[in-house]
């Protein structure tokens, strides 16, 4: 999906750009190619600079209730320093590096929910304005997919997968928010936790797979959630038995339930193991468009946004506080 924009902070007869990714999803720490395409507007011009945004919706907690933003995780210069002339048409190529921690937005072509795009920037005569909104796709490492797998084998269901703005304590998160996969118990598990959800934090080095359990409330018992911290290699992952590794992991995890609560270390004041208290200055509001429930490999998933312009409606006018990387 592509949709082109005229540059309207620049006057009408600006000129507009067009940015096409290169087809098929990608990876987490992988490269990114595509090519911005410049028309020449109604006078000649001097692009300053050329910016590329990831961006994406995420969920935050306001005072009263949740809400949705925006958040650039990260920016891309791609070009720039040259003289476009009237109607004149220009391509700028580029390559860029995902980061380690981008979400997952599909599995095996089916799209889990989060919502990623691509925003294009160009700068003139100190002018900057947002110029195409590209949806962009990314799949699983082979140990995110493997252990997802594995979940499946295992009887449990995929129930949502979202974007949490803030940070996990004790972790070497980087990026703004992280990404939680709810998971569903199979009937034999259902009486000890309600829910499992699933964090992967990707670095170069490895994986650190963080897993909460939210353990149903009993007659006499209070509901109370543990969390754990677990490790995985990327190079072992075609070696590994990651039925029995995730079988270990959930054991661990289940068996936590006897302890009271979870590590303090993932915790804040108000027992909640997932937010340190990001600035909100690279935030944007806005307001998503909802997704709707589909089923793939016997596991539920989101489908995707038709237009993803919709999901980051809104977010034109307050982009004054995001941070340039």
């Amino acid at each position: 999906m592509v949709f082109k924009k005229l540059l309207g902070a620049l006057g009408v007869g600006g000129p507009s750009v067009d940015t096409v990714l290169q087809p098929g999803p990608a990876l987490p720490g992988g490269l990114l190619s595509g090519e911005v395409r410049l028309r020449g507007g109604g006078s000649d011009v001097t692009v300053d600079r050329i910016s590329l945004l990831l961006v994406a919706r995420v969920e935050r907690e306001g005072q009263e209730e949740e809400d949705e933003a925006t958040v650039v995780l990260e920016r891309f210069t791609v070009g720039g320093g040259f003289r476009l002339a009237e109607e004149a048409d220009h391509t700028v190529p580029f390559t860029v590096t995902l980061p380690w921690e981008t979400p997952i937005t599909e599995l095996h072509g089916q799209h889990l929910g989060p919502v990623l795009g691509i925003r294009t920037e160009l700068e003139i005569a100190g002018a900057r304005d947002k110029g195409d909104l590209d949806a962009l796709a990314v799949g699983p490492l082979p140990a995110q997919e493997a252990i997802l797998e594995a979940f499946g084998q295992l009887g449990y269901a995929f129930r949502s997968a979202d974007l949490e703005l803030g940070h996990i304590r004790g972790t070497g998160q980087q990026l703004p928010c992280y990404q939680e996969i709810e998971i569903l118990p199979p009937a034999g598990h259902a009486h000890a936790v309600n829910e499992i959800e699933v964090t992967f934090i990707a670095a170069p080095g490895g994986l650190e797979v963080v897993i909460e359990a939210d353990k149903a409330a009993g007659l006499f018992t209070e509901g109370h959630d543990t969390v754990h911290r677990f490790t995985a290699s990327h190079h072992a992952a075609p070696q590994t038995d990651w039925n029995a590794q995730v079988d270990a992991w959930l054991k661990e995890v289940i068996a936590g339930h006897e302890s009271h609560g979870a590590p303090p270390s993932y915790g804040d004041e108000h027992g909640d193991r997932h937010r340190s208290g990001p600035g909100a200055g690279a935030v944007v509001a806005g307001v998503a468009a909802g997704v709707a429930v589909g089923v793939v490999g016997g596991m539920v998933a989101a489908e995707v946004v038709d237009e993803i312009g919709d999901a980051f409606e809104g977010d034109e006018d307050e982009e004054g506080g995001e941070e340039e990387g």
